[in-house]
């Protein structure tokens, strides 16, 4: 019997690592993760501002921001980076009282204790980039008029309408009933591109057009993974499971959405 459970256990950690299934690689808030930092608070400060100029030096009024939560090394073929938010250029107060412009973070966060439900927070540059494992940063700029139209949802009831608190860190991005940050982003976009709120048209649109990332962990890791770990579901799988990404939404756009671009950053 003690052998049956290391067994279990070992497969549990393999997948854990396979997968980068844990409170700290997806979509918790970097100030919620519990482990000690990769980097000091003048690194991060500084890795945020380069991010924030790169970002402004482009126009963007809104853009599609990601980070890296775990070593590429750990992550399953495919994937790069593990958190998806939207950066919103807006005017910010400060501790003091000043107003000062900047770029304020729209995040589908996990909660701490119960990594299977997420909450929708905002926060800024520095708290998003806090717990990160390495310091590279993915942008995409949508072309200047789903910029438009994405800063009209944000600010509309249809963005928190858009959200299912149901989370799953490879939630499919065709079906309803579990949500990642990805596909939150995803849903948020074509919202936008369609003017739509309608989750049916959007999902059917997103079967026609979008090209999810195959989740390649080996099947038992995975129903170890969804047996054991709260924030990994297949509820929402049927046949091989699938996922959004980043990068896939970088595909997406660049495709359908002319004059958008796709940005990495990396510290001086």
């Amino acid at each position: 019997m003690n052998l049956l459970r290391s067994s279990l256990a070992a497969f549990i950690l393999l997948f854990s690592v396979a997968l980068g299934a844990n409170a700290t690689g997806f979509s918790s808030s970097s100030s919620q993760a519990g482990e000690p930092a990769h980097f000091t608070p003048e690194q991060v400060i500084a890795f945020a501002k380069r991010v924030e100029k790169t970002m402004a030096e482009k126009a963007a009024q809104v853009a599609i921001l990601a980070r890296m939560g775990r070593p590429a090394s750990e992550l399953p073929e495919g994937m790069h980076f593990t958190h998806v938010a939207f950066a919103v250029y807006s005017e910010i107060t400060t501790n003091d009282g000043r107003k000062v412009p900047g770029y304020a973070i729209f995040n589908l966060y996990q909660r701490d204790k119960h990594p299977d439900v997420s909450d929708l927070v905002q926060d800024y540059p520095v708290d998003f980039f806090a717990g990160v494992a390495q310091l590279e940063a993915g942008i995409i700029v949508p072309s200047e008029e789903l910029q438009k139209r994405l800063l009209d949802v944000i600010a509309s009831p249809s963005y928190k309408a858009l959200h299912e608190p149901s989370y799953s860190v490879i939630a499919n991005p065709f079906t309803l009933g579990r949500q990642n940050c990805t596909e939150f982003v995803l849903d948020v976009v074509n919202a936008a591109i369609y003017q739509t709120s309608d989750i049916k048209v959007i999902k059917a649109n997103e079967k026609a057009f979008f090209v999810a990332q195959p989740v390649n962990v080996n099947p038992f890791k995975l129903m170890l993974g969804s047996m054991f770990s709260a924030e990994v579901s297949t509820a929402d799988q049927s046949g091989p499971p699938v996922t959004a990404t980043f990068e896939k939404i970088g595909e997406y756009l660049t495709k359908y959405d002319t004059g958008s671009e796709v940005i990495t950053v990396l510290p001086d």
